[in-house]
């Protein structure tokens, strides 16, 4: 199976990279964790429709990620309200969320990935995606763990393969319930190693990981994935500690960043004019933080006649 990316693929690579030619994508595909923020009580979550979410969405795209390359957003909240409300850029490229909230468990208490119903390849075209993001979880070290997901990994990449359309593939690991927590950390950055062997092995072209951990960690997955690019993801750690990650990722071989709740998660409120005015005057400045980051790993790109 080739990892190598199609011309169409390719296109939208760049489209959803920067002018330094490397992925600046911001993320407020959540829907669950955005709720946990915004409300803390169940109570008060769910009266947090998807109307609500969809107006926090829009705030971030128009205050936030219209100063990126790209947005990744969910079909269910976000998608096609900030195209059809003129709210999404012209120049921002959109990677859509194919992955439900939430998980299932199996009954050995492995999280099985949940998928949108109705979303695929042709659906994202329709709703005028640049490409597609597909989350699963997986635990590399428990083969039995992985089946449902890695299934979900090789249909998801066959049927964007069909379609000719970039599918970027995210991979998340987790700890079982009672699963020592200082064994378990011990060994993630060998875990993401994993994933990412997993993925590659399915067919992925473009990769999204956590940050593994260490500069090591970092140059293993780089090596592994020669050509195929990996951008590193924010799991809503402090600014200050993304960007020390970043820093390290580029080092070692990353190609960028998709980044959600770090840029976000102290700015959203369901008060929009807060919300708003936080977006500009905190997050914006964080945004740029970042992209100053990644210029300094800029690729060379053609320049005009």
């Amino acid at each position: 199976m080739s990892n190598r990316m199609t011309t169409a693929e390719y296109r939208g690579y760049q489209q959803i990279c920067g002018t330094n030619g490397r992925m600046m994508v911001v993320a407020c595909d959540q829907r669950g964790a955005m709720r946990q923020i915004l409300a803390s009580t169940p109570e008060e979550r769910a009266k947090i429709d998807e109307n609500k979410l969809g107006d926090v969405k829009s705030d971030i795209v128009a205050y936030l990620a219209n100063s990126a390359s790209c947005v990744l957003l969910d079909p269910v909240c976000a998608v096609p309200r900030v195209i059809d409300d003129g709210v999404l850029g012209r120049n921002t490229a959109l990677l859509i969320g194919l992955d439900a909230s939430g998980w299932d468990l199996d009954a050995k208490g492995y999280r099985l990935s949940k998928l949108v119903p109705g979303v695929d390849a042709r659906r994202v075209r329709e709703l005028g995606g640049t490409g597609g993001k597909l989350m699963v979880y997986l635990r590399p070290d428990r083969p039995e763990a992985n089946t449902h997901n890695i299934k979900t990994i090789r249909d998801c990449v066959a049927d964007f393969a069909k379609e000719d359309l970039l599918l970027v593939v995210e991979i998340l690991t987790y700890a079982f319930d009672g699963e020592d927590e200082a064994a378990y950390k011990a060994k993630f950055g060998e875990l993401i190693e994993g994933c990412a062997r997993i993925a590659l092995d399915n067919g992925s072209k473009v990769l999204k990981l956590p940050f593994p951990g260490s500069a090591a960690s970092c140059r293993a997955i780089s090596d592994m994935a020669g050509d195929v690019p990996w951008a590193v993801l924010s799991a809503g750690v402090d600014h200050k500690t993304f960007l020390g990650q970043v820093e390290t990722a580029m080092q070692n071989g990353a190609s960028g960043v998709i980044a959600g709740r770090a840029l976000w998660k102290d700015c959203i409120s369901l008060d929009r004019k807060v919300e708003q005015d936080r977006l500009a005057t905190v997050a914006t400045p964080r945004l740029r933080q970042i992209q100053d980051v990644l210029d300094k790993f800029a690729l060379r790109v053609p320049e005009l006649a």
